[in-house]
């Protein structure tokens, strides 16, 4: 088998290790009761809801929750909301943190018993639009998924999986991907037994080494296309990663991603040692006990 193939097969069982349990997402389900319970006691008439990964099953086990609240507010209750957590013993003092400064304000907090995260907004219903969206080019593109884990825990070994501390969010990175497989896959990806290995060392190749992230601008309406960012209808300056969203015309998905030439880095490294392993000139052998991933740092 050469390490094409059994790179291949790597990803495959990598995904298969990576879902959830049914008792891993019963304990998740349980952690947002609390919250409803919570909300419901101070707020009657507000509802929340799940969006993000957990509701498109692009989550992994370490995932945070995306909740949104939505209700009849001018400003957001942050501070509130936090005080009720805490008085309800969701989470700690320690851990629970109000960003009110950023371009959505948001309450995350660590829950007591379990220790999964949680993210909190309010009345940004843009987040419940785009699940149905995800689940339309899951259909379309049945590798989206496995590739989507994979470059989620590749961007969390390299603590750039979060937009606050300087890397990309989970959103953008799943219109990276299916940019990528709508426009430069060199194999149809619309079958779900095409070479998952192939996909992920040329998605590296591409948003690592070839994309031009200063020029231009991504879509992903229609068939997808590239922009150039002086052409790009946005309500503010393009961002370096420039993400027109499919559903909010105007808003940059991208916008926030300061630190997504790190990503780009990233990416490069990755594509560079890949790329090498897949060589059918190289001496490098792997056992059982040897995986291909490892080296571009899943341990």
């Amino acid at each position: 088998m050469n390490n094409v193939t059994r790179l291949h097969f790597e990803i495959n069982e990598f995904c298969h290790y990576m879902a959830p349990t049914p008792k891993e997402d019963e304990m998740r389900r349980s952690v947002v009761e609390k919250v409803r319970e919570v909300v419901a006691s101070k707020w009657t008439n507000a509802k929340v809801e799940i969006y993000g990964s957990f509701s498109t099953g692009f989550h992994l086990p370490t995932s945070d929750i995306d909740l949104v609240i939505i209700g009849d507010w001018i400003k957001p209750p942050l501070h509130e909301l936090e005080e009720e957590l805490l008085a309800a013993h969701i989470c700690s003092p320690g851990k629970v943190q109000v960003i009110d400064k950023a371009s959505v304000p948001i309450v995350k907090f660590t829950h007591m018993q379990t220790g999964i995260k949680v993210d909190i907004s309010f009345n940004i219903e843009s987040g419940l639009k785009s699940i149905d969206l995800i689940k339309k080019f899951s259909m379309t593109y049945p590798p989206l998924k496995k590739l989507v884990i994979v470059l989620k825990q590749y961007l969390l070994e390299k603590k750039l999986n979060e937009v606050f501390y300087g890397g990309i969010s989970s959103y953008s990175l799943i219109l990276m991907v299916i940019s990528f497989l709508q426009l430069h896959s060199r194999i149809d990806a619309r079958y779900a037994n095409c070479n998952l290995a192939i996909l992920l060392i040329e998605f590296f190749e591409f948003y690592g080494c070839q994309f031009n992230y200063l020029k231009t601008a991504i879509s992903i309406k229609g068939d997808g296309t590239y922009i150039s960012k002086d052409k790009a209808v946005t309500d503010f300056p393009p961002s370096i990663l420039c993400i027109e969203d499919p559903l909010t015309p105007g808003n940059d998905i991208g916008r926030g991603c300061y630190g997504v030439m790190n990503v780009k880095q990233a990416f490069e490294q990755a594509y560079i040692t890949m790329n090498q392993i897949s060589n059918p000139l190289t001496n490098i052998h792997y056992t059982h006990t040897k995986t291909i991933l490892a080296p571009i740092d899943f341990n």
